[in-house]
């Protein structure tokens, strides 16, 4: 007669969760949301995002037949090197749409929760200082993930008065980096941070006497490279090298400085960034007015509405293209 296969302990902590007292369930809780954090975790860090205290962590540990917490981890991780999931790192096969949700949000936030309390304050604040007195920043970056942050700096720093580029080839990343000089910043991007040739300008940039300040994970050779680093650390991705929780870690970073740099830059800059919203609230593609442009010209050909293609039959069609 063979033996009853053991119940897994995340298939026990689903069972058993409504059955316990309420302290032991938001452990339980936390646990299931990321079970691949929970495992690294403190026990200080679980009963922080569990709102319970350390005492109780272990009396849940020992309610599922574990003497200890790290025994209990330990039955963790063995699990989830089982089951782990290739979906998400929280998700597993069989979980329901609620599930997902709430595991990918919870997940999410529990990233930005950590890089709240990890990120150096007084580094950014250093980087945003720099960022002020720079006559020229230049944003690196490799792959789509890093380009999309550039391009979002880029961006943020444009309106706020700052001269900026974004640079996404190689070879021009070395043309901006021989030109920098002392008071320039190279800005790299990569949360890999390993890539050769953004490493290479990094190297060459910090040469010419330009601030290097990277946006990456702590430990990689950009890191290493770099005067200043924004250090970004989540956990890692089941399907992606750089998944949706380095995005929103990233994102906040730059939200974090460009906010720290504006008050820098004192009220011109807060002033440039009211009269572009009113900019744009008044002229841009969804203001009033285009629309009310757009509705002017119902009835008539489209050709003649910036941005909206006129039908294959118009007669008009003809004439717009050898405009």
């Amino acid at each position: 007669m063979s033996k009853p296969t053991p119940t897994s302990l995340l298939q026990q902590l689903r069972e058993r969760q409504p059955d316990l007292p309420e302290a032991q369930r938001s452990v339980v809780r936390v646990v299931l949301d990321d079970p691949r954090a929970a495992v690294v975790a403190t026990v200080e860090q679980l009963a922080q995002q569990a709102g319970v205290s350390m005492p109780t962590i272990v009396r849940t540990c020992r309610s599922f037949g574990h003497d200890s917490v790290r025994e209990f981890m330990v039955a963790l991780a063995q699990d989830l090197a089982v089951s782990g999931s290739h979906l998400h790192r929280s998700v597993l096969a069989d979980d329901s749409a609620q599930d997902v949700t709430s595991k990918i949000v919870h997940a999410a936030v529990s990233s930005l929760t950590e890089l709240g309390r990890s990120i150096d304050a007084e580094v950014l604040d250093r980087v945003a200082e720099r960022l002020a007195q720079a006559r020229r920043i230049d944003c690196y970056s490799v792959g789509a993930a890093s380009t999309f942050m550039a391009s979002e700096l880029q961006s943020r720093l444009f309106r706020l008065g700052c001269t900026a580029n974004a640079i996404f080839d190689a070879h021009q990343q070395l043309v901006s980096a021989s030109t920098l000089g002392p008071d320039g910043v190279a800005f790299v991007i990569s949360h890999v941070g390993r890539m050769p040739y953004a490493l290479e300008a990094a190297r060459f940039a910090r040469s010419q006497g330009a601030t290097v300040v990277a946006l990456t994970q702590p430990g990689t050779p950009l890191a290493e490279v770099a005067d200043l680093v924004l250090a970004v650390s989540v956990p890692q991705d089941a399907v992606m090298r750089v998944g949706t929780e380095a995005y929103l870690a990233h994102l906040v970073v730059i939200e974090i400085l460009t906010v720290r740099l504006a008050q820098k830059l004192g009220p011109v800059a807060t002033r440039g960034l009211q009269q572009f919203k009113q900019l744009l609230h008044k002229h841009g593609f969804d203001s009033a007015e285009y629309v009310g442009a757009f509705d002017s010209h119902a009835g008539r050909s489209t050709s003649s509405v910036p941005g909206i293609a006129s039908h294959p039959n118009d007669p008009s069609r003809g004439l717009a293209a050898e405009e």
